[in-house]
């Protein structure tokens, strides 16, 4: 269950305070395989498996940019901003990727909310902090600030 606000006003009020966790999520190697397709970035550490077992990480990982993508998948899961008449992904500071996510991986997100403005339009910019969690290991796969903006319904008129 996400973090529920009734509206874009509520955010504010929850600045530092964990926001939960999405689901797990296994990362197998079509999946790997169709990053690498959309990027062009085939690199024998993520789509050769007979290569990558005598490799440094003995067995193919995911891209970082595919496990910084799925925070988009996460974050939905993580909260939920109701009464708005839009919500936009307006971009992401501090992305590290401290360890590797190794095929077969399940990972998770878990987000904080870290900082709340007002916009000049009307719109509320939200930072929340998401680890990307790798089940089994102490240091995740992903660490991102995103940057989402939530547009009141009485924005949009």
């Amino acid at each position: 269950m996400p973090t529920l606000f009734s509206s874009p006003h509520e955010l504010e009020a929850s600045v530092g305070e964990h926001l939960g966790y999405s689901d797990w999520l296994e990362i197998d190697q079509d999946r790997i395989n169709k990053f690498a397709e959309a990027t062009g970035d085939h690199q024998w550490i993520h789509v050769d498996p007979e290569r990558a077992k005598d490799g440094p990480f003995g067995a193919c990982i995911a891209h970082g940019y595919l496990t910084q993508s799925l925070v988009n998948f996460f974050l939905p899961q993580i909260v939920e901003v109701q009464r708005i008449s839009m919500g936009v992904n307006y971009g992401a500071d501090k992305l590290r990727f401290p360890a590797p996510v190794v095929v077969g991986s399940r990972v998770r997100g878990g987000g904080e909310l870290i900082e709340v403005q007002e916009t000049r339009d009307g719109g509320f910019q939200a930072t929340i902090r998401v680890t990307v969690e790798i089940e089994g290991s102490e240091r995740p796969g992903c660490v991102i600030e995103t940057i989402s903006r939530y547009y009141p319904e009485e924005a949009a008129s």
